[in-house]
């Protein structure tokens, strides 16, 4: 899967995707300071998905109704140890296909999906 993590996401987590076979863009070094729409855009034109912590993703993509056709995956964990998250977000990318067209939301025990709006 090609994915793009946020500043935000750690580093360990991005190293265990890509151990998975993900291919991971890495904002925090790829291109730090970017703002939310920036990086919104950027994987939109790359074709990735999403991955983060900042909830304002979400609100930006409904809001404005911008199209994020790759879908975002907001990660509200409990326990946001790097550890945990590598484990959690490799465990969720290998039991699920269906993440483009997105805004999903995983807790401790569930996998919120809500439909992205669609592209004009």
């Amino acid at each position: 899967m090609r994915l793009l993590a946020n500043e935000n996401f750690p580093g360990d987590a991005v190293a265990a995707l890509r151990e998975a076979g993900h291919d991971v863009a890495w904002a925090r070094i790829d291109a730090p300071g970017l703002d939310d729409q920036a990086v919104l855009a950027r994987a939109q034109a790359e074709d990735r998905l999403l991955v983060t912590f900042d909830k304002d993703f979400g609100e930006l993509a409904f809001r404005t109704r911008l199209p994020a056709t790759s879908g975002i995956i907001l990660f509200r964990i409990s326990a946001p140890s790097p550890e945990v998250v590598a484990r959690v977000a490799v465990q969720a990318l290998a039991n699920r296909s269906d993440w483009a067209g997105h805004f999903a939301v995983i807790e401790d025990d569930r996998i919120r999906m809500t439909p992205l709006p669609k592209p004009a």
